[in-house]
């Protein structure tokens, strides 16, 4: 039985433990803090896709992934037994001068070419969703249908909860001494890449802070939003996420100040049926950002049996059901389909 160690217990980690776990793999991730104590424990969970044009390996990598996601959030929901608040919801977000609605009529035919009719990129009156959409300068919004939402905690621990179900063991708090044998993946997030900036003496990759809100408001089942740089993601449990803020420079990561005060009430400008909604919660956390911007897998250089699972800066949640596969198919099976510039010696070439 192949013996698995990852080091790490976000979304990333426990996604590629509990895929190794499923396909009979002992597996047991190390966490010096808690489940999901990084990024991954959000509050936004916003999966929402490029747009359908100059189609490149990212983009269509996370296609991929974003089809991927249904049965593969239904697969840990069963096994687990918990809820991850998974849904394809569409997103809408306005179209607010000419040009972007010209651009707007060429994504649509785009998405025919490059989404294979998994799903539509289409522009649509705002009046058709009047009461949830964005305002509109043209009268007009994009609705696509292969964006969805995720509650990144609910989910986090779902995960922890299938890899434990599956034989798997969550181990918090200390260090576990490993055998030659054994493969061990770092999912370590920003401390990974220092770590490995460090040792590589690199620009492997650092943390970028996010600032997000979560709101006593109920519109469960509706379209995720997009307006303004802010995301409005209705949770399956009754609450409503806004963010987030990007903050290359910062003091305190885990702190909010000033920049989320202004991101909320730009959001009730924006988006006025949440203007009376009550902010249950303020969240902060420094995001892992690769050198590259993409996520970071595969080998792990000059280490023989260890491999990296790190960099999914604001798309993680998005990427893990395709990442996830595609790494323990490296791991378990020697299978390399990982591209080019998701591997870590692309972040080695600054």
């Amino acid at each position: 039985m192949v013996e698995i160690t990852v080091m790490g217990a976000g979304a990333f980690g426990l996604s590629v433990a509990y895929v190794c776990a499923k396909a009979g793999a002992k597996v047991q991730v190390v966490e010096r803090a808690s489940v999901g104590a990084g990024a991954s424990g959000g509050v936004v969970g916003a999966l929402a896709p490029h747009t359908p044009e100059r189609w490149e390996t990212k983009k269509q990598f996370q296609f991929e992934s974003l089809c991927m996601a249904p049965a593969f959030w239904r697969g840990v929901e069963e096994v687990s037994g918990f809820a991850t608040g998974y849904g394809r919801v569409g997103r809408l977000q306005p179209i607010n001068t000419a040009r972007i609605l010209e651009l707007s009529h060429e994504r649509h035919e785009a998405a025919k070419e490059f989404w294979h009719g998994e799903a539509s990129w289409d522009v649509v009156k705002a009046e058709e969703h009047a009461g949830w959409a964005p305002e509109s300068k043209t009268g007009y919004l994009v609705h696509d249908t292969l964006s969805a939402r995720l509650h990144p905690r609910l989910a986090t621990m779902a995960l922890a909860q299938a890899v434990t179900k599956l034989g798997g063991e969550i181990i918090l708090g200390k260090d576990v001494p490993q055998t030659p044998s054994t493969k061990v993946i770092w999912a370590t997030g920003v401390a990974g890449l220092f770590a490995m900036a460090k040792e590589f003496d690199a620009p492997i990759g650092n943390g970028e802070k996010g600032q997000a809100a979560l709101l006593g408001y109920d519109a469960t089942g509706k379209n995720q939003l997009f307006s303004d740089g802010i995301y409005v993601v209705p949770h399956s449990n009754g609450t409503t996420a806004i963010g987030s803020t990007t903050e290359r420079y910062f003091d305190d990561a885990n702190a909010t100040d000033d920049l989320l005060e202004d991101l909320i009430a730009r959001a009730f400008t924006a988006f006025p049926m949440l203007a009376q909604a009550p902010v249950i919660e303020r969240w902060a956390r420094a995001r892992p950002r690769s050198f590259t911007r993409a996520p970071m897998i595969g080998a792990y250089p000059g280490r023989p049996n260890n491999f990296i699972a790190n960099g999914g800066f604001k798309i993680g949640f998005g990427m893990t059901p395709k990442l996830a596969t595609t790494l323990a198919e490296l791991v378990l099976n020697g299978n390399d389909t990982i591209p080019d510039h998701f591997r870590v010696e692309a972040n080695l070439a600054g």
